[in-house]
């Protein structure tokens, strides 16, 4: 039986988690039960959530942590403040560790490693301090925001004041104490322990159960039941792919809120230079995973396929690396004339637009003809 390590324990931490977990699962029961559960506090509840949660997905993780877009001072500040309201630490500390996670996930290094099981990766690492700090050495473009720091220096007081104060003040504003207790108890202490949860999933479940549809050099996964409840950040095997993309779910069918809010804020201008991985490099890596899956069954079933079969299979693969070597050259070249427009002549840019697009079609040409491929070598183990 595993003991608890007493000396590693983070009281701070652990009383926090532990109380708004006991406080809602004793508190709002009885509240309900003496003054009921009306639309006032189930709609606080809602809005609360969604600035919260989408202060965590859209400000500290596609914003801070990875710099997937551009965001105007009023975006930022509004999502610094609400992002503090789900009491997961300042934007700085946030950010670092999530980083780390990316540099060494699945290793030793990692704050929140799911190797070292399902408990730890959801909310053991936060519990206990099994580590000492690690050096804030990661998020130094983080450090020269004036706005990160800001929100820094006085964490704490803005957390309760957006967090409890404020849900607690407009109960009070609506319907006086009652209102107010229900503001501080449901949209408050409930939405901050749903909020937790909701973030601790990804670190855990999502490297659990669910498809490794682009990689499966790390245990990320995407599952789009966890999307729905995270605004998105459940395509997490794709996250870890393509970090800096403004998206988590991009395929048009995903559920993906904050990459929704993303784009809309960038209609109306508040945000800008929004970061998209080219839709041919997105399905070269999809088709390597596939490949790679391929490959495993192939070892075992080699004998009993056709030589035709295998050598077609290897025919559409050397057309597709071509074609992709081709329009990853051809996609440089082509930036490289874009960054010097200036300098390089109408005719130029015009002609190497046109190969960008020749390689472009070729490459999809390609694709097609491996999927197809694929497709076929597949049904010979049905």
């Amino acid at each position: 039986m595993n003991r608890i390590p007493w000396p590693c324990v983070n009281w701070k931490n652990s009383a926090f988690l532990i109380g708004t977990l006991l406080g809602t699962l004793t508190g709002v029961p009885v509240y309900i039960r003496y003054f009921g559960l009306d639309w006032f506090q189930a709609a606080l509840f809602l809005v609360f959530f969604i600035l919260t949660g989408l202060s965590i997905t859209l400000g500290y993780h596609r914003l801070l942590a990875h710099s997937a877009f551009h965001a105007s001072r009023p975006v930022r500040l509004l999502t610094l403040l609400f992002r503090a309201a789900a009491f997961e630490n300042s934007a700085l500390n946030w950010a670092a560790d999530h980083r780390r996670h990316h540099k060494f996930v699945d290793h030793d290094d990692e704050p929140y490693e799911i190797t070292k099981g399902f408990f730890h990766a959801h909310i053991g690492w936060i519990l206990f301090k099994l580590k000492p700090d690690a050096p804030m050495d990661n998020v130094p473009d983080l450090q020269e925001d004036r706005l990160v720091m800001w929100q820094h220096r006085y964490y704490y007081a803005i957390a309760i004041l957006t967090g409890f104060a404020l849900p607690t003040t407009i109960g009070w504003a609506w319907s006086g104490w009652s209102a107010a207790l229900g503001g501080f108890l449901i949209a408050g202490m409930a939405r901050v322990v749903f909020v937790h949860h909701m973030t601790f999933f990804i670190n855990s479940l999502c490297h659990t159960i669910g498809r490794q549809t682009y990689s499966s050099r790390c245990t990320a996964r995407d599952s789009g039941i966890m999307a729905l409840f995270t605004f998105g950040e459940g395509y997490h095997n794709f996250h870890h792919e393509f970090q800096h993309d403004y998206r988590n779910g991009v395929k048009p069918w995903q559920f993906d809120p904050t990459k929704w809010s993303i784009w809309l804020l960038g209609r109306l201008g508040l945000v800008g230079q929004l970061r998209r991985v080219p839709a041919e490099k997105i399905l070269l890596r999809e088709i390597a995973e596939k490949q790679r899956q391929l490959a495993m069954q192939l070892s075992i079933k080699t004998p009993e396929l056709p030589e035709r079969i295998l050598t077609l299979l290897r025919a559409a693969q050397e057309r597709l690396h071509e074609a992709a070597e081709n329009w990853e050259r051809r996609m440089h070249e082509y930036r490289l004339a874009t960054e010097r427009k200036i300098a390089a002549s109408r005719e130029r840019m015009a002609e190497s637009k046109r190969e960008f697009d020749a390689a472009a079609a070729h490459l999809r040409a390609a694709i097609r003809e491996w999927h197809d491929t694929h497709q076929f070598v597949r049904m010979q183990f049905a």
